[in-house]
C-alpha cells in the first residue's frame, strides 16, 4: 500500500502549512474512536506519521493487525481532505502537541490522550491554568440551574475560566452565566466542532465560539455517539484544574467525568442538594463514597 505516502502528497499540496505530523494526526483522528489506547501507545512511543505508516503501509505485522481492522476500512482520502475543507469553512484550528496552544494537561491521559483537538474560537483559552469544570445532570432543577449560576458568575469573578459539555441543564447553565459575567468558557463536544449539538444550543454554542472555545477531539463531519459522549468526559477532567458537580442523578453520565478527575488527581466538588431530591442522588453519592468536597459557594469552589 501507498496510502501514507499519497495521501500525505495530496493533503499537502492543497494545505502548505501543515506539517508531516499534523497530517498524520488528522489522518487519525478521522479513522480512530476517541480513546483508543493501542494506537495511543504507539503514537506515545514511536510518533503520529510513523502510526499512520504502520497502520496503512505494513499489511504483514501481527501486531497492528487488530488496528488495521479497526481503521483500514475507514480510512478515505476524500473524506479526510473534506473534514479539512470544513475546517476551513467553520474556522476551525487543528491544535496539535507542537501548537503554542496544546493543552499540556491533556498529556496526563497517556496512552488515552487525543491525537489532535478542532478547534473554533479562541485556541489559547485552553492553557488557561485556572479552569473549573462545572457538570451535571441534564434534567436540571431550578435549585441546580440557580447554583450552578451563582457558582459560575462567582468563579469567573475571582479569574476562573468556566469548562462544560454543552448539554441542557447544568451544563448550558454553566456556559451561560460564564458568557453573562464577561467571563471565558470552554464547551467540549462529542462530535465534529461544525455541527453543534444539541441543535436547541446552536445559538449558545455560536456565542461560545466568538466568546470562547468549542472543542473536540473528532474532525469535522462527525456524529456525536454514546461512546464519543463518555468518552468526551475524559477531555473536560484532563484540561481542568478542578471538576464541580452541581446537580446529578444517582446514574448522572456527569459522575463519569468525576471519575476521570479522581483517577488523573484533579480536586473533585459537589454541591448538596436536598435530601429528597433524586436530582441531587449523585453529587450526594460522590460525597459520601467518593470524597468529594463539599461545595456551597463560589468560594468554596475556588479553593479546589
Amino acid at each position: 500500500m501507498t496510502t501514507t505516502t499519497s495521501t500525505l502528497d495530496s493533503i499537502h499540496q492543497q494545505h502548505h502549512g501543515l506539517t508531516a505530523d499534523q497530517i498524520a494526526r488528522v489522518i487519525l483522528s478521522c479513522v480512530l474512536e476517541p480513546g483508543d489506547s493501542e494506537a495511543g501507545k504507539l503514537v506515545a512511543t514511536i510518533g503520529a506519521y510513523a502510526t499512520v505508516q504502520a497502520i496503512f503501509d505494513t499489511e504483514d505485522d501481527p501486531s497492528t493487525a487488530q488496528l488495521r481492522e479497526r481503521t483500514v476500512p475507514r480510512f478515505s482520502s476524500g473524506n479526510i481532505a473534506q473534514a479539512l475543507r470544513a475546517a476551513t469553512r467553520h474556522g476551525a484550528t487543528l491544535i496539535t502537541p507542537e501548537h503554542p496552544h496544546w493543552p499540556t494537561r491533556m498529556n496526563d491521559l497517556a496512552d488515552i490522550a487525543p491525537v489532535a483537538l478542532w478547534v473554533r474560537g479562541n485556541s489559547e483559552i485552553l492553557t488557561d491554568e485556572k479552569t473549573t469544570a462545572i457538570v451535571g445532570a441534564r434534567a436540571a432543577t431550578g435549585y441546580g440551574e440557580h447554583i450552578t449560576m451563582e457558582i459560575a458568575a462567582g468563579l469567573v469573578d475571582r479569574g476562573h475560566t468556566i469548562a462544560s459539555g454543552a448539554a441542557y441543564g447544568i451544563d448550558g447553565m454553566a456556559h451561560r452565566a460564564a458568557l453573562a459575567s464577561g467571563g471565558r468558557t470552554i464547551a467540549y463536544l462529542a462530535g465534529g466542532v461544525d455541527r453543534f449539538y444539541p441543535a436547541g444550543h446552536d445559538a449558545l454554542l455560536t456565542r461560545i465560539a466568538e466568546a470562547g472555545a468549542v472543542v473536540s477531539e473528532l474532525p469535522c463531519g462527525a456524529a456525536p455517539t454514546r461512546w464519543r459522549f463518555l468518552q468526551r468526559n475524559r477531555l473536560i477532567a484532563a484540561n481542568s484544574s478542578s471538576v464541580l458537580v452541581t446537580e446529578a442523578g444517582w446514574r448522572s453520565g456527569s459522575l463519569g467525568t468525576a471519575s476521570h478527575a479522581a483517577t488523573l488527581g484533579r480536586p473533585v466538588g459537589a454541591v448538596p442538594g436536598p435530601v429528597t431530591s433524586a436530582a441531587s442522588a449523585g453529587t450526594h453519592r460522590l460525597i459520601r463514597d467518593h470524597a468529594a468536597t463539599l461545595v456551597t459557594n463560589s468560594e468554596e469552589a475556588a479553593e479546589l
